[in-house]
């Protein structure tokens, strides 16, 4: 890739180009930023044009001086020009450029360039919309987490709400269970226990007294 700047004067100095009569010249010249001190013009070229680079004419407007830019061996469609001086009007040209010389000037496009405080202004409000969009997406991301804890509030107060009803159900149960034991004891053996057999007492704790007989 090949660069060149020549900075001339008007009527003083020429510039030498060859002028290539098959190249179309650019067409859809436009200016796509435009600063205090910098801008980036733009075009398209013709469809078919064998173009290797471009050649671009700036001259301050009511001024003789201007700047030439020549760039080969390169696709890109756009150039920076810098080094501008504010609230000052300007005019461009742009040619392509083929192996066999370039192509007739374009269009000429005016633009003029704005204060620094227009562009410190201009800056603030890109910054303030930037800062509003950064507001609503904290304000989304609140909502989001707010309806998470409430989801998760519910459903602990939920689960809270069944244990304490399984809780409440255990007394019962167990009243339950003591019932049936009940019913299956014996009314002497509460425990439901075997009964034992009974005997008669004898008084003052003596055994049974016996009498024998001779035949």
């Amino acid at each position: 890739m090949e660069r060149f700047f020549l900075l001339v004067l008007s009527g003083c100095l020429g510039v030498s180009r060859v002028t290539a009569d098959s190249l179309s010249p650019p067409v859809n010249v436009t200016i796509k930023e435009v600063k205090a001190n910098f801008a980036v013009v733009a075009w398209d070229i013709p469809e078919g044009d064998p173009v290797i680079g471009f050649a671009i004419t700036q001259q301050k407007k009511d001024v003789r001086m201007l700047r030439f830019i020549q760039e080969v061996n390169t696709t890109t469609r756009t150039c920076a020009l810098w080094d501008l001086e504010e609230e000052t009007d300007y005019i461009v040209h742009v040619q392509s450029v083929s192996m066999s010389g370039t192509s007739p000037l374009s269009e000429p496009l005016r633009f003029r360039t704005p204060r620094e405080a227009e562009t410190q202004a201009s800056k603030n409000e890109v910054t303030m919309e930037e800062v509003g969009q950064a507001t609503q997406l904290r304000a989304g991301e609140l909502i989001i987490i707010v309806v998470v804890l409430i989801m998760w509030a519910g459903v602990i107060a939920l689960f809270c709400r069944q244990y304490d009803i399984i809780k409440d159900n255990e007394p019962n149960n167990n009243k339950d269970k003591a019932k049936n034991s009940s019913e299956c004891s014996t009314p002497e053996h509460p425990t439901g226990g075997l009964l034992r057999s009974k005997f008669p007492k004898n008084n003052n704790n003596r055994l049974p007294s016996v009498n024998i007989i001779e035949v």
